[in-house]
């Protein structure tokens, strides 16, 4: 929008004519450079470059002055303005229409700064003048060279004037002095003398001074009895249009565009209006001044600033500029005190404040604050930087306003939204720098600003410090740079560690170190820091935490992890209470991997100790275990609580210097895959993956979790592309559990898209590598299960049976309805016939008691097929179709109780969709609308999903369950057979979307009843 009314743009549309075709006489020229005239569309003449607009007042107020001096009663008049609005322009008009109209004599004079120190200079230049025409009554030799005593001062004054008014009573004489705040102090005394006398000469006065000028000597003192001064003011955005369209024709936008510009970046001062424009290019508007084409409009703001501002007027422009350039403005009286004029400028002038006005318009736009600042010396800014980033200590401001003008940060401002870090050159001097810059990194870690945040303290770092706080911000800063460059992570840590020669302070940073290698891949390497710092030690208790929390790192390496758990049972049996239950956690995520837990055992042992006190330095490696073991025995719930009480929340990256938060990580990431939330998959965890870069961390784990996230929403080429950022190189040189679990998630794709001999190479080398850490347990990465599906598939049902067998016997001890379904899933699938359906239907009715909506809609879908084949299509398509409406639930945008989405049987699916369209065609859709159309179900009507959608003994049967009866104490109280009942609920289940007798009551709590959404059912062919 622009700040004018539009009727000033379209009025303005201008052509070019030739100067003497103007007849408008109030066209000057403003010294004289330019002879372009344009004419507006109402016929108006108007200069490019110098046109007097908005003075109609000034030059009718000098009209009338020159009027009573013609008539013989003089007037002086004083034209007062800021630098750069016209005043000699005006004065040069006053007396070129008195000189031609009036018939008056002109005796111009200028005053310049570099004779300010020489007595009577005015004073000479004006008798120059007169002695230059006809009739001068006063030789320049008579007028002294010095400051004449107050006599001889009078004298000389008093022939002066008579001298001149000899020379009026010929012809009346109008003496224009321009810039009279620069002339010398006898003139300016002779100014005033005259100005107490004018009155019965023929003579007009007319007098120009800077508003801005505040000399230390007396201002000329002017009779308000013969005179009067007139101030100017800044052009309206109107004129500064009117300026600004004159010219070639351009469009209406690019018309907007440089009148906006012109209004906003040069406060209605015409000097830097003309200086602009003739910057300007084609183009867009500039954001900074590089994107000039010339250098006028620095030069003016910058000339003034070097040679013709006040000292307070230099230090007040200077403070507006480079608070401007800061994330937030200044107050009055913090502006004032960062001038280094006092609280409220209470030196400043009585008419300061319209200096203050004029001033903060002009460097409220940022092509004049950078033109200031290009203008003023370094050494000046730096300090001006620090008074204020000090003010704002002191008043209590935000730390990132502080921090902004210690490093040079430019944040959010009008042209620039991207964040900019110019780092200052000097170091932070005091404690309230480094405390400032320390506390707006975490406020930027909080905000996902991770980039400013690691600039922050890089620079907090070059001051002198103490080496224990110097090692604290070192740490912070480490875990900053982890994700994006772990080498340079690694150095810096190593340098903390070096720093100390107290164990105690090695102790500290081991950790940090020690995990950011194990995030790197190099466990071996943080195997050995650990020792190294742990030998050195002699304080038992830290021994201990820093063996446990090595025990903890060891996980990633195979052998290093059996010779840690080896560890960890002798020391749960001596260690201190806050120690015991990490060694405890670990020891258990052993045995249930190696095979000799049940999940209710496990839980024994972690669900007590979760309310024990434990060491803070093992706080969140405990919490890590623990979560681990929860969302292994499918309390999501507990596992994902754990995690967000450790973890950031988005979009602040975790520290992944701290061994605990990457379990959490993994665990929060997972939990989350398997109860099917993709989305939620993706949003936690790709804005860590994308902070990635060729320097950093490879992650297998979490690209696998976010892989597999996007393959189920139907990102097929997406989630190939994460894997194959993950070279295989690598995964064979570390034997770290995460490259399992990529193994895993490839397979799993693999076998999505029927690449059966791919998948079950990779299920196997799964096997391979979970082997060797003895983990045989199908609870994280059921490879077995795969590998057995996939031979199926390849005609070897033999070979598949072993391995099924073998997996359903370990799914029965862990005891979990996940692991043993989606064994049984399997084992139904190697074994085939009616024993294949027994297997498949028992897998069923074990995976509707668990979180498990993949694995049950897998099953489902196997299931169905099966009956189909087996001769009994229609159960077989109740279980197809049951398969489709979860798999549609489940990937719904909205997943409450009754929004199901549309199905897409019928059409052809996106092959690959975009990742950020959030399709509902995933796998699981795909592949039950396959099922369904290959078992003969067709298309028929539509009907209402949702608890609308209940019949009315559906709806009694389902209130009753929701209770908590049973089949048997339903059928008894409604005098319903047992099987009725199971046929109703049934069918509201796959109503409502739900897969749990626990999830009904939340239908039916009124979610759902009022707006029901659409779906196309099917139903089978008879």
């Amino acid at each position: 929008m622009s700040a004018w009314p539009e009727s000033h743009i379209s009025r303005a549309r201008v052509t070019r004519t030739h100067p003497s075709r103007s007849s408008d006489p109030s066209i000057i020229h403003q010294g004289g450079t330019s002879n372009d005239v344009v004419r507006t569309d109402r016929g108006e003449g108007l200069s490019v470059r110098n046109v007097l607009l908005e003075r109609d007042e000034a030059l009718a107020e000098a009209a009338r002055a020159a009027e009573a001096a013609r008539s013989g009663n003089g007037r002086w008049l004083l034209f007062r303005a800021t630098t750069g609005l016209g005043r000699t322009a005006l004065l040069e008009e006053v007396a070129r229409r008195e000189a031609t109209v009036g018939g008056m004599r002109v005796l111009h004079a200028r005053c310049s700064p570099e004779e300010s120190a020489f007595p009577f200079g005015l004073v000479r230049l004006i008798f120059a003048e007169a002695e230059a025409g006809a009739g001068a009554e006063v030789d320049g030799e008579d007028i002294p060279f010095a400051d004449p005593p107050a006599a001889e001062e009078q004298q000389t004054f008093h022939c002066l004037v008579a001298s001149l008014a000899r020379t009026a009573a010929r012809r009346p004489v109008l003496v224009a002095v321009d810039d009279l705040h620069d002339a010398d102090a006898v003139s300016r005394r002779w100014i005033g003398y005259l100005a107490r006398r004018l009155a019965g000469l023929p003579v007009l006065l007319l007098l120009t001074e800077c508003l801005t000028e505040y000399p230390e000597k007396d201002n000329t003192a002017l009779p308000g009895a013969t005179g009067t001064s007139v101030t100017l003011r800044p052009l309206g955005p109107a004129a500064v249009a009117r300026l600004a369209l004159a010219g070639p024709t351009r469009t209406r936008k690019q018309d907007a565009d440089r009148a906006e510009l012109c209004v906003r970046a040069c406060a209605g001062n015409p000097a830097l209006v003309h200086a602009l424009l003739a910057d300007l290019r084609e183009g867009p508007p500039p954001g900074r001044l590089s994107d000039l084409a010339g250098r006028r409009y620095r030069d003016v703001i910058g000339h003034w600033l070097r040679t013709r501002a006040t000292p307070r007027s230099r230090r007040l422009s200077l403070a507006m500029a480079v608070a401007g350039d800061g994330p937030a403005p200044l107050g009055g009286r913090l502006l004032h005190e960062a001038a280094d004029l006092g609280p409220d400028g209470h030196n400043a002038p009585a008419d300061a404040p319209a200096d203050a006005l004029g001033l903060g318009r002009l460097f409220s736009h940022p092509l004049a604050r950078e033109a200031a600042l290009a203008a003023a010396e370094p050494a000046e800014l730096d300090a001006l930087r620090r008074r204020i980033a000090r003010l704002l200590d002191e008043q209590g401001a935000p730390a990132a306003h502080v921090a902004a003008h210690l490093l040079h940060i430019e944040l959010h401002t009008e042209l620039h939204t991207e964040p900019r870090a110019d780092l200052h050159t000097d170091r932070p001097g005091e404690e309230w720098m480094t405390q400032s810059l320390e506390d707006a990194a975490e406020d930027a870690v909080r905000d996902g600003r991770t980039d400013e945040a690691t600039s922050l303290l890089r620079h907090a770092l070059t001051a002198p410090l103490a080496p224990a706080r110097r090692a604290g911000l070192a740490l912070r800063l480490a875990a900053l740079e982890l994700p994006h460059s772990a080498d340079a992570c690694i150095r810096r840590l190593r340098a903390a560690l070096e720093l100390h020669a107290d164990g105690h302070q090695r102790a500290a940073v081991a950790p940090a170190l020690g995990a950011a290698l194990v995030a790197r891949g190099r466990t071996d390497t943080a195997m050995h820091v650990m020792r190294q710092v742990g030998s050195a030690v002699e304080d038992d208790e830290l021994v201990r935490v820093l063996q446990t929390t090595a025990a903890l790192m060891a996980s990633h390496d195979a052998i290093a992890w059996r010779n840690a758990v080896a560890r960890m049972r002798e020391l749960a049996a001596t260690a201190p209470a806050t120690v015991e239950p990490l060694a405890c956690g670990l020891v258990t995520e052993y045995e249930a991997g190696a095979g000799g837990l049940s999940a209710a055992e496990a839980m024994t042992r972690v669900l007590p100790r979760l309310k024990a006190p434990v060491d803070p330095r093992l706080r969140t490696g405990w919490l890590g275990s623990a979560a681990t073991l929860l969302q292994w025995a499918d309390r999501l719930d507990e596992a994902r609580a754990l995690a967000d009480e450790c973890l950031p929340a988005p979009p602040a990256l975790p520290d992944l210097t701290d061994i605990g938060q990457q379990c959490l990580i993994s665990v929060r990431a997972e939990a989350a895959l398997w109860v099917g939330d993709f989305r939620r998959v993706i949003a936690e965890n790709a804005p860590l993956l994308d902070a990635r870069t060729a320097q950093g961390l490879r992650m297998p784990h979490l690209v696998s979790m976010v892989a597999l996230a996007h393959h189920e929403l139907g990102h097929r080429a997406h989630a190939r592309r994460l894997v194959a950022t993950l070279d295989e190189v690598s995964a064979s040189a570390d034997s770290s559990w995460e490259w399992n679990e990529l193994r895993h998630a490839r397979a799993h794709m693999h076998m999505a898209e029927g690449s059966w001999q791919a998948a079950l190479d990779d299920y196997l080398s799964c096997g391979r590598g979970q082997s060797a850490r003895d983990f045989v347990s199908p609870v994280a990465t059921p490879w077995r299960s795969g590998a057995a599906l996939a031979l199926v598939r390849l005609g070897q049902p033999a070979r598949a049976l072993d391995l099924a067998e073998e997996e359903l016997r370990h799914a029965r001890t862990w005891g979990t309805p996940r692991a043993v379904g989606r064994a049984l899933r399997a084992h139904g699938a190697a074994v085939g016939g009616r024993r294949g359906l027994d297997s498949l239907h028992e897998a069923v009715a074990v995976l509707r008691q668990a979180p498990a909506p993949v694995e049950l809609i897998e099953t489902l879908l196997d299931l169905g097929q099966a009956r189909i084949g087996a001769g009994n299509g229609r159960k077989g398509r109740d279980d197809l179709h049951e398969a489709h409406t979860l798999a549609l639930r489940l990937l719904a945008p909205d997943s409450t109780p009754d929004s199901t989405p549309e199905s897409t049987l019928g059409s052809e699916p996106d092959p690959d969709p975009d990742p950020d369209s959030a399709p509902v065609a995933g796998r699981l859709v795909r592949a039950t609308e396959s099922a369904l159309r290959t078992g003969g179900a067709r298309r028929t009507h539509r009907v209402a999903m949702g608890s609308a959608a209940l019949t009315v003994a559906e709806r009694r049967i389902v209130e009753l369950a929701a209770m908590g009866q049973t089949n048997a104490e339903i059928g008894a109280a409604l005098h319903l057979a047992r099987r009725t009942v199971e046929t109703h609920l049934t069918n509201a289940y796959r109503k409502l979307g739900v897969t749990r007798r626990t999830q009904l009551a939340s239908c039916l709590g009124g979610a759902g009843t009022g707006n029901p959404s659409a779906a196309r059912d099917m139903t089978a062919l008879a």
